[in-house]
């Protein structure tokens, strides 16, 4: 008689946990290219989260990220373990590499092909918004 409760509980309990533990999809998924032409970032799911690797930089970018300490800046996690706050919204922590360091972080999906990220410091006082457009293939 125990049985017939427990088995249906475990079943009940482990369905939340497998949807949890489903990659996110998401329509941000993808190649984006930064407002300046400069910096190339990937986007997909990642333990649950959204994130974004440079996959292409140009010259000026790469320069710019040396001074600040970064080597190699192709490869580096620039969108780092952001979380649906809403339909098509993320916060998370961007990485700016000519800063070299980490601030708190939106993303604002307003298109198919446009991402609005925007990046704070001081709690909030001081923010810098780009729209990232969407690309088929890393420029040449």
């Amino acid at each position: 008689m125990r049985s017939l409760f427990i088995a249906p509980l475990l079943v009940a309990l482990a369905i939340p946990a497998f949807a949890y533990a489903q990659p996110v999809a998401s329509e941000a998924d993808g190649l984006w290219i930064n407002p300046h032409d400069s910096v190339v970032v990937r986007t997909s799911s990642c333990a649950n989260k959204l994130c974004g690797w440079i996959v292409w930089a140009n010259g000026e970018a790469v320069a710019d990220a040396r001074e600040s300490g970064v080597r190699q800046l192709i490869g580096t996690e620039l969108l780092q373990d952001y979380h649906p706050t809403s339909a098509h919204s993320w916060s998370g922590t961007v990485f700016v590499p000519d800063l070299g360091r980490c601030v708190s972080s939106q993303i604002n999906q307003l298109s198919p092909n446009e991402l609005k990220i925007k990046g704070c410091i001081l709690g909030g006082l001081i923010c810098k918004s780009q729209l990232w457009t969407r690309i088929e293939r890393v420029p040449q």
